[in-house]
């Protein structure tokens, strides 16, 4: 198995070459934390784009609540089919409290910011990369609410059956190396160090600030 990146700046800089082929107006990086939000912040700094965090939480089944029978993000609250046994009340309840509890996770992260109108934005979602694809998954299907102009998955590395799920669900979805032997992304870097809440926070407010001087 041939680790394929330095550390996440790395691979969001060879991203970043494959993105600086696509013409982008009206764009918006999203980015998943903590991992993807490192990989964010260079693609976001390389195209001049605002960067956001994508947070999302799933929903629980009332009986166990490590199966997740739908998720909720800023954006929306996606619902799966396997839903039985878990009524239309509690759903809006628990989607109603995670709501609340990533509204305040979205204040602290952005320093109290409100969350981008993505109608008619060119998105980019990103991660430091993806095993099932779960989450980007729920994340597109929640963008797709807010009638975005286009959604480009960039991840640095993805198992080629999640990627075949990712290509039909994006509109463009661009992806570094799609091993055949996949089993966890953290084996395809040299530093794959965890990246803590203060970095996260660092990284946004100066990519808040370095967007307010180019609009400016």
């Amino acid at each position: 198995m041939k680790k394929m990146f330095k550390d996440r700046v790395d691979a969001a800089q060879q991203l970043v070459i494959k993105l600086s082929g696509t013409k982008i107006k009206n764009g918006i990086v999203l980015a998943v934390p903590r991992g993807g939000v490192p990989v964010g912040y260079e693609i976001a700094k390389a195209l001049n784009l605002p960067l956001e965090i994508f947070l999302s939480k799933k929903i629980g089944h009332p009986n166990n609540p490590e199966f997740a029978i739908g998720s909720v993000t800023l954006n929306g609250t996606v619902v799966n089919d396997n839903v039985m046994g878990a009524d239309r009340d509690y759903i809006n309840r628990q989607s109603n409290k995670i709501l609340g509890e990533l509204k305040e996770k979205f204040k602290t992260f952005m320093d109290g910011k409100k969350s981008a109108d993505l109608k008619g934005k060119t998105v980019i979602l990103t991660d430091d990369g993806v095993a099932t694809g779960s989450t980007l998954i729920s994340a597109v299907k929640a963008i797709r609410k807010n009638s975005p102009e286009k959604i480009i998955i960039a991840v640095p590395v993805s198992p080629p059956t999640t990627t075949r799920i990712l290509e039909q669900i994006a509109d463009d979805f661009i992806c570094l190396a799609t091993p055949s032997d996949f089993l966890g992304v953290g084996q395809y870097y040299y530093d794959f160090s965890q990246v803590e809440d203060a970095e996260v926070i660092q990284l946004l407010k100066q990519a808040i600030n370095r967007h307010e001087k180019i609009i400016q």
